[in-house]
């Protein structure tokens, strides 16, 4: 049991009353230089993350789950986009999301958002069920599928643009991320020990990257080559699954 003084109370209630307006105006920003419908994602998957954070039966009803799935629960697919372990995580998301959704809505329009940001987000529950679908004991929640189809969708569309990485002062381009970011996926599902959906990632980045290509095939001309080097670890992918059931 922790006990609260009345004085340590008052100074608490000061101290917030004096943040509370600088946090206000901070979340007035954010809100202000977004669209409305990735304001309105981050809202319902906000909402329904803290359903799953504090209703367990919730959150096994509608995480990703092989065993449930393999039994006719393909809701799950989707349903588990809009859950997170835990708050940071939820936050990594959601700011990702954040910085790249506008550059697909502003380019091509909401209905086009929605598309890429789902079919991403079912890209990568597909292979990670194609590559743990004999182990059921297999769950998983988050939106990582669905972000990362957004990030390298909009990496094709301004490849030359510059990201800043944790830790490192330095821009860095945004196409060296993006081949980095598959070989370090490809490297996560060997390993196998981190926790991380890696498989989800790899999904999510090859489906943003197809579905833009689809809708303005000329970036499949004038990115050619990049376009082919995140390919490749895809095949790659593909070859050691099916050299691994030999």
């Amino acid at each position: 049991m922790i006990c609260c003084k009345d004085n340590g109370l008052k100074s608490f209630k000061y101290k917030f009353s004096a943040v509370l307006p600088t946090f206000l105006i901070f979340i007035k920003i954010l809100v202000m230089n977004i669209s409305i419908i990735t304001f309105l994602t981050i809202a319902v998957t906000g909402i329904i993350t803290y359903k799953g954070l504090s209703d367990y039966h919730f959150f096994s009803k509608y995480n990703f789950d092989i065993s449930a799935i393999k039994k006719g629960e393909k809701y799950r697919m989707i349903t588990s986009g809009f859950l997170h372990v835990d708050w940071m995580h939820f936050i990594f998301n959601m700011l990702t999301l954040y910085f790249f959704a506008d550059i697909i809505v502003y380019s091509y329009g909401v209905v086009y958002f929605v598309i890429v940001y789902l079919l991403s987000m079912l890209g990568g529950n597909l292979l990670t069920f194609q590559f743990y679908k004999n182990q059921s004991n297999y769950r998983a929640v988050g939106a990582s599928g669905a972000i990362m189809g957004i990030l390298y969708a909009s990496i094709i569309l301004n490849p030359n643009m510059s990201l800043y990485l944790l830790f490192i002062p330095i821009p860095i381009p945004a196409y060296l991320v993006a081949i980095g970011y598959l070989f370090y996926s490809i490297y996560g599902i060997n390993k196998s020990d981190d926790n991380i959906g890696h498989t989800a990632h790899l999904g999510g980045a090859v489906a943003g990257l197809i579905l833009i290509v689809l809708r303005e095939p000329t970036l499949f001309i004038q990115e050619k080559f990049l376009v082919a080097v995140l390919l490749l670890p895809v095949l790659f992918l593909f070859y050691m699954e099916r050299k691994k059931r030999k």
